[in-house]
């Protein structure tokens, strides 16, 4: 799609987030996926980063159904998987519906218990662990392993007010970096997006990438198929970036100086004004 529109792609492979993250910053790479939290930090440190959106799938709370964990009051005194430490925003907001829609201190209620997100699996169809939080991938693992969603990050943002879902993952890059680039950038998004919508529609085009996806079986190609799909933004314009807003304030106020530094509130200027949708 994006050669088509005379953009030239070379993938960088980097092992790990923070890898990422240097790399973009040493100008290694143009772009990389992170979320917009990250992007206003770095925004409030002096490095302007900017976003565009790239997928709605985030993590969820997961369990396990012989575990009898029908409702969040159920997971009073079990251990709770999380994946992404402590200040994992999954984590949190779970913390913040917790105490606003049932009035219970989650971190008194349940024992987190935090490993990388392959171990936080192991544990679950293990046995050792009943309910869990991890990445959307994973989860897609659990669930053809026979788990289910407790709460989904939709629920819970619905259940807290927030009826739009606002894009947590996407296109980070430098703003000079767009400013000097910006129809390429425009082009590529674009390019994605209908990349995007051949994955939607097409399980043959998938076939192409099970390579890279390694799917343990169908069950589990089958699962990460529907989370990807699913995951596909078709809105993103003011009220996502209110959304954003929202889900700022609530996520500041459990994770504190730990997640967003010493930002009061998020800087609109951190998403991109290049791209939209639809």
């Amino acid at each position: 799609m994006a050669e088509k529109r005379g953009i030239q792609i070379e993938v960088l492979p980097l092992a790990s987030e923070n890898a990422l993250a240097v790399a973009l910053q040493g100008g290694r790479v143009d772009l990389i996926v992170s979320d917009w939290l990250w992007a206003a930090r770095q925004r409030q440190a002096g490095r302007n980063y900017q976003f565009a959106p790239y997928s709605l799938s985030v993590g969820a709370v997961m369990m396990a159904p012989q575990a009898g964990i029908a409702s969040l009051e159920d997971l009073k005194g079990h251990k709770l998987g999380i994946a992404g430490g402590p200040v994992d925003k999954t984590w949190l907001l779970l913390r913040a519906y917790a105490q606003q829609t049932k009035d219970i201190e989650l971190t008194a209620f349940v024992e987190p218990t935090y490993a990388a997100p392959p171990m936080i699996n192991k544990l679950m169809i293990d046995g050792d662990l009943p309910a869990v939080i991890n990445f959307w991938h994973y989860n897609a693992r659990l669930s053809a392993s026979g788990m289910r969603p407790l709460l989904t990050v939709e629920q819970m943002l619905r259940d807290l007010g927030i009826e739009t879902t606002p894009p947590l993952l996407g296109w980070v890059f430098a703003e000079q970096w767009a400013d000097e680039n910006r129809e390429a950038l425009r082009s590529f998004i674009q390019a994605t997006y209908e990349a995007k919508q051949i994955l939607a529609e097409s399980s043959q085009a998938w076939e192409r990438l099970r390579p890279l996806v390694k799917p343990e079986n169908e069950a589990v190609f089958a699962a990460i198929k529907e989370g990807y799909r699913s995951g596909i933004p078709q809105r993103y314009g003011a009220a996502e970036i209110e959304a954003a807003q929202r889900l700022f304030a609530i996520l500041a106020q459990e994770g504190g100086e730990d997640l967003v530094g010493r930002m009061q509130q998020l800087d609109t200027e951190v998403f991109w004004d290049g791209f939209r949708l639809p």
